[in-house]
């Protein structure tokens, strides 16, 4: 569900002195909320309306380095402005942020007040508007999955990151007992991000030590989006607030399960009725439902860069650990890259197992979605089921086992590029290509354990 307050609520709440700082944040190009923290008077006093931020924040990467080669931002541009324009339909209370709530922004052109091409939520609008034009609203959720370390992020710091301490000592997938010991910090994530306007369902333990889920329900595209960025900066504050740490990387350990963000997908008709669901058919999946799914196959590799975006993400895909290797699909089978779930109900739909918790949700979303919809356009014909187990399936289509290989496909992607447009393709490229460069030229740990003597 969209923001729990108005801006008429927000002014009374400013009154009576509950809320006093307004965050107003847009989402960068790695998911990251970035903006500015508002005096709440201001705020309701005009600050709605707009403001401004360097446009730079769409041509860094995770470090925040000035990265040359993009065409929308760079010093020959002299790093201009953006507008940030609230959406007043995100606004919402931060409960566990005292006096605080929240407004998510879109990124417009400073001299034409235009959507920025490649600016993540922006693209994403793309797709959903593309899919109403069809007849369709496009619906979604994101499973999150994280690790929760005992040591806090500034003591990790000081540590040179190591010394890591899972909150747990063994496996606690679906463990009462184990996560009843993490009950201080898991009760108050679901608490404060159900205050926030979050439809939480429930945590979970998850497949190895230290690792949890967090889940919120189904809602349309762009919402599941939101709630994805704003669930990810909620559990990182107030497991800060605990004086702990917690990881979304896709695999933080190699001898760890990785963490994912599995996406659930599926379309309904403008007047609400199931669009992929047919009594008729042996899993109850319908035309348009086929049509989807062979759409995201044909494409799957080609939009992994935007499902992993790391060079880390691609460690996250190895056999045993549940994360998949195989871009086929099966029904209700974990060990294929796209999962169908509620087969034979209403809930019919498609799970993309692919996506780590490292990813920006509006891209992974919007690169299934353009995928999906292509699949309909065109009638594509639905490949066979894959049953059994994937990870040994001969003769199966990988998935893309680099960034370096994944970045290829996007580049030659005419599906993306018909979608998105150039410039956005070639924006997240230059990304990915930097991403590369940038871990091809660091010394890791590994190699000095691996060559320092022996060498």
């Amino acid at each position: 569900m969209p923001g729990t307050m108005t801006l008429d609520a927000l002014k009374e709440a400013v009154d009576r002195g509950e809320i006093d700082t307004v965050l107003v944040a847009a989402i960068d190009m790695q998911g990251r909320l970035m903006g500015k923290r508002f005096h709440a008077a201001f705020f309701v006093n005009g600050g709605h309306k707009e403001t401004h931020c360097c446009n730079y924040l769409l041509a860094v990467d995770m470090e925040m380095t000035t990265v040359p080669g993009y065409k929308s931002a760079g010093w020959e541009q002299g790093y201009g402005d953006y507008v940030m324009k609230p959406d007043l339909a995100t606004l919402r209370p931060l409960p566990w942020l005292p006096g605080t709530a929240l407004c998510l922004a879109d990124l417009l052109d400073h001299h034409t007040h235009e959507e920025v091409a490649v600016s993540p939520r922006a693209i994403l609008k793309r797709q959903v508007a593309r899919a109403r034009a069809m007849g369709f609203d496009a619906m979604m959720a994101t499973e999150l999955e994280f690790y929760i370390f005992e040591n806090a992020y500034e003591s990790l710091r000081d540590n040179g990151f190591s010394n890591l301490k899972p909150i747990s000592a063994y496996n606690e997938d679906y463990h009462i007992f184990q996560t009843t010991k993490e009950e201080a910090l898991m009760r108050d994530v679901r608490n404060g991000l159900y205050g926030a306007g979050i439809p939480i369902e429930n945590t979970k333990g998850e497949a190895d030590i230290g690792q949890h889920e967090v889940n919120y329900r189904y809602s349309d595209a762009l919402d599941t989006a939101d709630n994805h960025v704003i669930v990810k900066q909620g559990v990182k504050e107030i497991a800060h607030l605990k004086g702990k740490s917690v990881t979304f990387m896709a695999k933080y350990d190699h001898r760890k399960a990785g963490s994912s963000s599995h996406v659930h997908q599926s379309l309904w008709t403008l007047d609400g009725k199931p669009a992929f669901y047919d009594e008729a058919d042996e899993h109850g999946m319908s035309a348009t439902m086929k049509h989807f799914l062979a759409g995201q196959l044909a494409h799957a590799q080609e939009i992994t860069a935007f499902l992993a975006p790391y060079v880390n993400s691609y460690k996250r895909f190895c056999v045993g650990l549940f994360a998949p290797t195989k871009a086929v699909w099966s029904a209700d089978n974990r060990t294929a890259g796209f999962r169908v779930c509620g087969v034979d109900t209403k809930a019919v739909r498609v799970e993309c197992r692919i996506p780590g918790s490292d990813v920006n949700p509006y891209l992974c979303c919007a690169a299934l979605l353009a995928a999906g919809l292509a699949g309909i356009e065109q009638k594509m014909e639905l490949e066979p089921e894959m049953k059994g187990d994937m990870y040994a399936a001969a003769n199966a289509r990988e998935i893309p086992k680099t960034l370096r290989g994944a970045a290829d496909l996007l580049l030659g992607s005419k599906m993306l590029r018909a979608a998105f447009g150039d410039d956005v393709v070639e924006h997240y490229h230059h990304a990915a290509q930097w991403e590369i460069s940038e871990t091809d030229r660091v010394v890791t740990d590994f190699e000095l354990q691996r060559l320092l003597e022996r060498a």
